[in-house]
C-alpha cells in the first residue's frame, strides 16, 4: 500500500508549494478565489526562507510575488504554523513584507499590495456565532461605506478542522478540492478519493506526497519538524491548563504565572521519559540543556 505524508508538515507544504510554480499558482487562485482578469498566471519567489534545521523556531512562511492577468503586480504570503498570538504576528509579518519593498528615499508608490494566506490547523475563533464558519477575509475599509476600502494590505484565514468537520459536499471545485487534499490526507491515510484526482495539479500534488518522494535525509526533517510540533502544541496546553488551576487556587495572577513555571517543568519532565530528544524539549519548553539535565535530580 502507497505510504503518503501530511502536507501540513512545514517541510512537505514548502516542497510544494515553494518549489512548483503551478501549484503554487493553483492554490492561490483557488484559495484566495481570484476570477477573471484577477486570476494569477505569474509568480516569482521572494526571500521564501529554506526549511530551518530546527523548523519549530521558524514561522512556516513562503512568499511570492505575482502577476495576474490584467498585469497587475502584488505579493502573497502563505503561512502554516499556528501560535496563540498569531494574529498580531500575521500582522506584523505582512504589514513589514509590505514596508521592506520601499527603500528609503524611494516612492512609497512602489510598494505592491500584500495578500497573507494562513492556512490554520487550529480553531481560533470559538464564537459560538462563527461555529460554521472557517474562512475569514479581512480588508480594510471604511466603516460606514464597507464597499470604500484602502488597498495595501488583504488577510485571509482559513480553519482547517472547521472545514473539515463540515464534511464538505463532493464537488470538483478547486477550492474544495484543495482543502480537501489538506484536510484528507495524511500518513494514516488508506484510500484518497477519487474526485481529488479530478484537477492535474491536485493529482500531481499527491503523487508528490508519496513517501518515497522524499530522500533519507529529508524523511528524518519531516519526523523532526512533526515532533517539535506535537512537543509545542502539548506544551502550550498543559502549561496553560496548570496556570489557570494554580491561578484558581491562589486567586492571584502571580499563582497563574508560578501554575505555567510548574506546569512547563512537569512537562518537560514527562517528554524526557518519553525519550523525546533534548534538543526538541528545548524548543518546546525554552529551558537549556543544562537546566533539562537537571531534571533527573529533582523530585
Amino acid at each position: 500500500m502507497e505510504k503518503y505524508l501530511d502536507p501540513k508538515n512545514d517541510l512537505i507544504f514548502k516542497k510544494l508549494f515553494g518549489e512548483h510554480k503551478h501549484l503554487c499558482i493553483s492554490l492561490l487562485n483557488s484559495l484566495l478565489k481570484f476570477e477573471g482578469d484577477a486570476q494569477i498566471d505569474w509568480i516569482e519567489y521572494g526571500g521564501s526562507e529554506l526549511v530551518p534545521e530546527i523548523p519549530a523556531l521558524k514561522d512556516t512562511i513562503v512568499d511570492v510575488r505575482c502577476k495576474d492577468r490584467a498585469g497587475r503586480e502584488f505579493i502573497v504570503e502563505m503561512q502554516m504554523k499556528w501560535t496563540y498570538d498569531f494574529q498580531q504576528r500575521v500582522f506584523f509579518n505582512a504589514s513589514k513584507l509590505y514596508v521592506s519593498q520601499v527603500e528609503r528615499g524611494e516612492d512609497i508608490y512602489l510598494a505592491k499590495p500584500v495578500y497573507s494566506l494562513n492556512l490554520i490547523n487550529d480553531i481560533f475563533d470559538r464564537d459560538p456565532k462563527m461555529q460554521d464558519e472557517y474562512y475569514h477575509h479581512y480588508k480594510i475599509v471604511n466603516i460606514q461605506h464597507t464597499e470604500k476600502q484602502i488597498e495595501g494590505l488583504e488577510f485571509v484565514f482559513i480553519e482547517l478542522p472547521k472545514f473539515q468537520q463540515q464534511k464538505p459536499i463532493l464537488t470538483h471545485e478547486p477550492f474544495n478540492l484543495w482543502l480537501r487534499f489538506m484536510t484528507e490526507i495524511n500518513e494514516k491515510v488508506k484510500r484518497i478519493a477519487p474526485e481529488l484526482y479530478a484537477q492535474k495539479e491536485i493529482d500531481d500534488a499527491i503523487h508528490r506526497l508519496k513517501k518515497t518522494s522524499l530522500t533519507k535525509k529529508e524523511l528524518e526533517l519531516y519526523y523532526r519538524v512533526e515532533d517539535a510540533i506535537w512537543a509545542k502544541k502539548v506544551l502550550f496546553k498543559g502549561s496553560r491548563q496548570e496556570g489557570e488551576e494554580e491561578g484558581m487556587t491562589k486567586g492571584m495572577a502571580i499563582g497563574r504565572a508560578e501554575g505555567i513555571a510548574v506546569g512547563k517543568w512537569e512537562i518537560a519532565r514527562n517528554l524526557k521519559k518519553m525519550g523525546i530528544p533534548i534538543d526538541q524539549i528545548i524548543i518546546a519548553t525554552g529551558f537549556s540543556q543544562d537546566e533539562i539535565k537537571k531534571l533527573d535530580h529533582q523530585q
